[in-house]
């Protein structure tokens, strides 16, 4: 197994769209996959908007239990690309983080507002306890959903600080759009193309991520 450092949590940055599995009730135990839009939370694991009708919401609500498969790839080629299955427990996400993930979810997909406003979608959270990774020949293996991230998640104000670095920088290209800010890297969009912009090693002060993203406006110049 030689998984680069941060690979999967990259990866997981860098689609748009992934496919839930969950357990069908009827028939019982099957299978249950469906093809969803997703963003990352603030501690880098899988958040999906779904409604209470949906049968996917319905299967959840019987067993947590469920699989997450996102795949990128650069060509056509699916098998040729990256490959991420996390294995783990969808649950509501918490009342009291409800506004920052909508925040969030919307940066990173604007057109799910009209959702929200039918008021019938809630935002469920996964916790991953394995996943399995697929980075090419040799780049493979399982791990622990704990070894994900080991660094404490930006706070909401330092997160708003950066995007409004980023929004107010006059060397911003105006295409470049910025989704979110890690430790580890920044997710961007340019002409409706999502992109994720990865720092030489993780920043872990203010000063740091102001650094990094500044860094990033340069190269994009």
């Amino acid at each position: 197994m030689n998984i680069p450092s941060h690979a999967p949590l990259h990866l997981l940055h860098q689609a748009p769209n992934g496919t839930l599995a969950t357990h069908s009730r009827e028939p019982h135990g099957y299978p249950y996959p469906t093809a969803l839009p997703f963003a990352p939370t603030p501690g880098h694991v899988p958040m999906v908007l779904i409604s209470h009708l949906a049968e996917h919401t319905r299967n959840l609500q019987s067993d947590a239990r469920a699989g997450f498969l996102i795949a990128h790839s650069s060509s056509n080629a699916v098998l040729e690309g990256q490959r991420l299955t996390m294995l783990g427990s969808f649950s509501p996400a918490p009342a009291d983080s409800v506004t920052r993930l909508s925040q969030r979810y919307l940066q990173y997909h604007p057109d799910a507002a009209r959702y929200l406003e039918l008021g019938d979608f809630t935002f469920w959270v996964l916790s991953i306890e394995r996943m399995r990774y697929i980075g090419g020949f040799g780049a493979m293996g399982w791990l622990d959903g704990s070894v994900l991230d080991e660094l404490e998640p930006l706070s909401e104000q330092s997160e708003s600080e950066l995007l409004a670095l980023f929004s107010d920088s006059s060397e911003r290209p105006q295409e470049l759009e910025l989704l979110g800010v890690d430790k580890y890297g920044c997710d961007l969009r340019s002409s409706g193309v999502r992109n994720r912009f990865t720092f030489d090693k993780p920043k872990e002060t203010q000063a740091e991520l102001n650094a990094a993203l500044i860094d990033c406006i340069e190269r994009h110049r």
